[in-house]
């Protein structure tokens, strides 16, 4: 049960951008189209969660050496690193999606969603629901979920700028205006579900 709260908790309450204003600048950057919006999440998915396990057992090296002073510079280094390995990956398997994602790829290194939730689970300080207990276990499953979360926001605000693109939108609020509005809105939507764990 604790398991399902924490994914309940970090995709939907403490969602990761819309409630927490971290990875905003992918989260406005590449949602103009769903297809590049759920390229980019499968992306945050696989960096966030594979960087939150490394950084998680790096840290525990770095603590029991007394070099915590290292940890931002080395997780940099870890998520430049994946980030790296996804591009040459998508490079070879799927072009099409590289060249949509062009230069929002490169942003997920530094994406401060990514770092964020590294350093929140390796410091034991992610909003985890009551009950729960900070390891690795519950920190790489609050990672994968917040990931989630991240895609989730991601892709309806793609789908809804898809629509807008569509719309009659008054010549002073088309582009960013109404991104910005619109992602206002969604985040008020998502604090409907504060009161849920």
């Amino acid at each position: 049960m604790v398991y399902f709260l924490i994914f309940i908790s970090a995709i939907f309450v403490n969602n990761i951008v819309l409630s927490q204003f971290l990875g905003i600048c992918p989260f406005l950057g590449v949602s103009k189209k769903i297809d590049t919006a759920m390229g980019m999440s499968a992306a945050v998915i696989f960096v966030l969660t594979l960087s939150t396990v490394v950084t998680y057992l790096l840290q525990m090296l770095l603590v029991a050496w007394g070099l915590e002073f290292l940890q931002t510079i080395l997780f940099i280094l870890i998520i430049a690193a994946l980030v790296q390995m996804i591009e040459i990956i998508l490079k070879k398997i799927s072009p099409s999606l590289y060249q949509a994602l062009g230069v929002f790829l490169p942003l997920i290194t530094t994406n401060c969603c990514i770092l964020g939730v590294a350093i929140l689970v390796a410091n034991g300080t992610e909003k985890l629901p009551m009950g729960a207990e900070h390891g690795m276990l519950t920190g790489t499953l609050f990672a994968f979920a917040t990931a989630l979360g991240f895609g989730l926001a991601l892709i309806l605000f793609a789908g809804i700028r898809e629509q807008l693109a569509l719309a009659k939108v008054p010549e002073a609020m088309k582009g960013t205006p109404i991104a910005l509005l619109t992602a206002g809105l969604l985040a008020m939507a998502f604090m409907g579900f504060s009161g849920v764990v």
